[in-house]
Order: C-alpha cells, then structure tokens, then sequence
C-alpha cells in the first residue's frame, strides 16, 4: 500500500484515488459484544497509513457464516434483519441485528487503536443459494435485500447512527469454477446470466413477492457494479 500511494502521490493523484485493502472478520480476536471488539493482531500501522492517507478501513462481513455456525445460538431473524425487537444490549447501545454487531466491533476495534474518525466501507456482504441447510434463496434474497433497505435507510450503526454505511454486495454471478457448493452460489445471477431471485436495489418494497409469483421474474434494477480484483 504504502508503494502504491508513493506512486499516486508522484502523479498527484493522492486526492482522487484512496489506498486501502480490505479484511475478514477473523482479524477481530474479540466481537462481541461490539463495545469490546478488539484486533488479534497489531493493526496499529495499517491504521496509522489510513488515516494518514484520508483512507477507508474495508471490511468483509458476513452474518451467514455466524449464523451457519452457530448451531442455533443465533436466530435468523436476527441474522436476516428481520428482528424489530432489541436482540442485544450493549451499554446503552441495543442492536436488532447481526451485520451491525460486526461492523461497530470493528469500529470498537480502531477506537482502542486510537483510531476513532476512520470510515468503514463493507467491501463484502452476501448470502448462498446452496451448499447447506441455511444457503437457501429465500433467506438470500431476504438478507440481501433486507441489507439494501438497511444501507439505504441511512440509519446506520447504534456506534455511528445517522451515517451511510457504503456496502457492496457479494457477489454479482454464480462461480461454478469455485470448490465446494457454497462458495460457487453466492450471485445474484446464476451462470446463464439469469436472476436467481428478485432484488430490489432502490429499496422500493416492502414486502417481497413469493419466488414463484410472476413478479419475482421482473428485471433487475441495477444502481451499480463493483468489482473487486484479488
């Protein structure tokens, strides 16, 4: 990173591209509750360049994998933002919902960094189709498009309430060149570029058609792509 920003800083590019690189949620040694989200490593120079730099903390957050393992700890209404009720209280913060729990741990995370002002960006979200009892279309679609609405709203974080939580879902198609069943189903449209189920990208809905309705085929609206280059 640190050569790559040398680099734009000679073609003085420095304040239109921005340097960062993003992480899992196996970086936190610690994410619950949020308020005690800590690192398992020492973050302190990526931080420190981020911040330096004007730059975003990215991260990859995944309710579904939580919620596969969790061997029913963790209900999928909490997982699927559908729980209107407080599912977890944390001081005075009350959480309704998993994908908030991870990002305001990674924020606790950079607030025992000294980092307290540095932007989040969810570089990754999603839900499979197959490959498990849990991967099914309709909780895809649900997490998905629930996911949407919650970006949407502006509401963000109970750390951060008010903001807009830049999130980019994972993934646009089927990758039936990935191992394993789960990780090639995680697209919105399948190989043929077909839909695998409706979204609803402007969050316009409030309730979604059945899969088998004949509105659940109607074309997607497409705000925007985003490609991440590994």
């Amino acid at each position: 990173m640190e050569n790559i920003q040398r680099a734009l800083k000679k073609a003085d590019l420095q304040n239109n591209i921005k340097v960062s690189t993003p992480y899992p949620t196996s970086v936190l040694n610690n994410s619950f509750p949020p308020s005690e989200g800590t690192f398992g490593e020492d973050m302190s120079a990526i931080l420190n360049f981020l911040s330096d730099n004007g730059s975003t903390f990215m991260a990859h957050v995944y309710p579904y994998f939580s919620y596969k393992n969790s061997a029913g700890s963790t209900s999928a209404d909490y997982s699927l933002f559908r729980s209107t009720n407080t599912v977890v209280t944390d001081g005075n913060l009350m959480y309704n919902n998993l994908f908030d729990v991870f990002v305001d741990a990674f924020i606790s995370a950079m607030e025992k960094l000294g980092h307290s002002n540095i932007p989040i960006v969810i570089t990754e979200s999603g839900w499979p189709t197959e490959g498990n009892a849990v991967a099914t279309v309709d909780n895809a679609r649900t997490y998905n498009n629930n996911l949407i609405k919650h970006v949407l709203s502006n509401a963000g974080t109970p750390k951060r309430p008010g903001t807009t939580i830049e999130t980019y879902i994972f993934t646009l198609f089927n990758e039936n060149q990935k191992t394993g069943s789960e990780a090639r189903h995680f697209g919105l449209f399948d190989t043929t570029k077909i839909p695998v189920y409706p979204m609803d990208f402007l969050a316009e809905s409030s309730v979604y058609p059945p899969l088998s309705s004949p509105e659940s085929s109607r074309d997607l609206k497409v705000v925007y792509i985003y490609l991440t280059v590994i």
